[in-house]
């Protein structure tokens, strides 16, 4: 017997601030959709679009594009709504943000790029987690691509977008949430099979481009504290 999804209320700490699209005065969003026909540069600029929003910029690599994909999309054999699911499930987006995040955390991460918004609130990250613990990553995408809210903002052949004015804060400007970058949970540290050492009840985590103590360096001398122990 199947696990019904949690009921939550569409609320939100923002609920004050309007969509893009209710917005006057301001710069809308482009939309990137195939309704028109695109031709070769303008297919070029809707698969950049959808790698955007699904990856963000700091995590299109080389090895992130999805060749095959991009193929059949130009030659119309997917939907824009099929591309975005490939991208969400190919190993590349799965080794980005769900091996190093718990589930709660992949919640927000692929309601805000999949859904062009935040969560609503606890009880919709709780709810949508149980998906992926009971049902699995498929099922789950599946919920969020095959939604009334999905199908209602972007259909099948719009990619997805930033719809909520929900923003972050940087040296300059002001930056989409689905572009922050995706944080390890303190929870999750562990995994990163890094070396630890815990100092005064401190876990501090060595990186592999750490360079070795210079001369005078107080790191030369840590040893030398009884209260740290390497675990």
């Amino acid at each position: 017997m199947s696990i019904p999804i949690l009921e939550y209320s569409l609320s939100t700490q923002n609920q004050r601030v309007n969509s893009f699209e209710y917005l006057g005065g301001e710069e809308q969003p482009r939309i990137y959709t195939t309704d028109n026909l695109p031709n070769s540069s303008e297919m070029d600029e809707i698969i950049w679009a959808a790698y955007r929003q699904i990856f963000s910029e700091h995590q299109i690599l080389s090895n992130t594009r999805q060749i095959f994909l991009e193929s059949q999309l130009r030659f119309n054999q997917l939907k824009i709504k099929d591309f975005i699911k490939g991208l969400v499930l190919s190993s590349s987006f799965r080794s980005l943000n769900y091996d190093v995040n718990n589930n709660y955390r992949f919640v927000e991460l692929c309601v805000q790029r999949i859904l062009g918004r935040d969560i609503y609130n606890e009880r919709e990250k709780i709810a949508l987690s149980i998906i992926i613990a009971s049902k699995g990553l498929e099922v789950f995408i599946d919920t969020l691509l095959n939604s009334d809210e999905y199908i209602y903002n972007f259909g099948e052949t719009i990619v997805p977008y930033q719809r909520r004015r929900l923003i972050t804060q940087r040296n300059k400007g002001e930056v989409p949430f689905n572009l922050k970058t995706p944080r390890l949970n303190q929870s999750f540290l562990n995994k990163q099979d890094l070396p630890q050492l815990i100092w005064s009840g401190t876990i501090r985590q060595f990186r592999p481009q750490e360079q070795k103590p210079k001369a005078g360096d107080p790191a030369l001398f840590l040893n030398m504290v009884q209260d740290i122990s390497f675990v």
